[in-house]
């Protein structure tokens, strides 16, 4: 809307360099935010600025048709969120009970007509403000985390919660990743992978290199650490086994530990949150970045 406002007044009073008048786009991007609140219950509203720029006056008016064009791509991530959400929990549209509507712009009236779609004609939950409703959730769990509560229907509640991008090492010669725990694997985990081996004739030490990320190739995930392997006895290459295990606990600690089976030789490493690990923005653009990857290779293969 902010945008669209922008092209309307330089088309109307040319180009006066609005774009860099930090103090008038703020102005605007309050009056949209209001006009689009608006719009959620009438079909027709303005924006509105007094001397916007240059004690230029600014007002447009906006139908809710016009918003509707102007974030259809918005909207339609939306839905495309919510479908990879149940692909990755592996959920079918009729299981889900009840759709929650979560955040002040689910008042939207196209953003309910596509969810009312998505799930075929179900009707969406709207008991609860969609501006409280993570306060509540948060609320809620900080009572049984504290135990201090009498109400016993918080006893069978539990949050649960998830790897966002899959755990695993690097596999050598070609740098590949091997994944030991998968994305969207509900935490506290443990899992042990009994595959690997050397990748050299008499080799005796081997290097364990804990990554992060949904690309095939390491080089393009996150590298959370390292540690070495020693003490291995000599053999050809493949013959010695290692077992790998990840375990990661309820606070999302993260122990990688490996073992020859041949000598017994052992060694690990700790990973914690603030180690290597990656902030919500960039867990994002990585999971973003790998899907990319994995639709143009699926278009290129449909092309062969």
């Amino acid at each position: 809307m902010v945008k669209y406002s922008l092209r309307e007044f330089t088309r109307k009073h040319g180009s006066m360099d609005i774009d860099r008048n930090q103090k008038a786009l703020r102005r605007l991007r309050t009056a949209c935010e209001r006009a689009k609140r608006m719009l959620s219950s009438t079909t027709e509203t303005t924006i509105e600025v007094d001397s916007l720029h240059k004690g230029i006056d600014f007002c447009i008016t906006i139908t809710r048709s016009r918003f509707e064009e102007l974030n259809k791509d918005l909207v339609k991530k939306c839905i495309e969120a919510v479908d990879k959400c149940l692909q990755d929990a592996k959920m079918d549209k009729s299981s889900v009970d009840d759709i929650v509507l979560v955040g002040g712009s689910t008042r939207i009236p196209k953003v309910q007509k596509m969810l009312c779609e998505f799930f075929k004609g179900k009707e969406l939950c709207q008991s609860i403000n969609p501006d409280e409703a993570v306060a509540y959730g948060a609320a809620i769990h900080a009572s049984i985390l504290s135990g201090g509560t009498d109400d016993t229907r918080l006893v069978d509640m539990l949050l649960r919660d998830i790897t966002p991008l899959s755990l695993g090492i690097q596999v050598k010669p070609e740098c590949t990743m091997s994944v030991v725990i998968p994305r969207n694997t509900a935490i506290p985990t443990k899992n042990t992978v009994k595959s690997y081996s050397t990748d050299s004739d008499n080799q005796t030490i081997v290097e364990i290199m804990v990554f992060k990320g949904e690309s095939m190739s390491t080089k393009n995930n996150n590298l959370l650490g390292k540690f070495l392997l020693s003490g291995i006895r000599p053999a050809p290459r493949g013959v010695p086994r290692i077992d790998v295990t990840f375990n990661i606990d309820a606070n999302g600690v993260l122990n990688v530990s490996a073992e020859d089976k041949g000598t017994g030789q052992k060694n690990s490493i700790t990973i914690t949150n603030r180690s290597g690990r990656l902030n919500k923005e960039e867990i994002e653009h990585m999971a973003l970045k790998a899907e990319r990857h994995r639709m143009k290779q699926t278009r290129i293969a449909g092309a062969v």
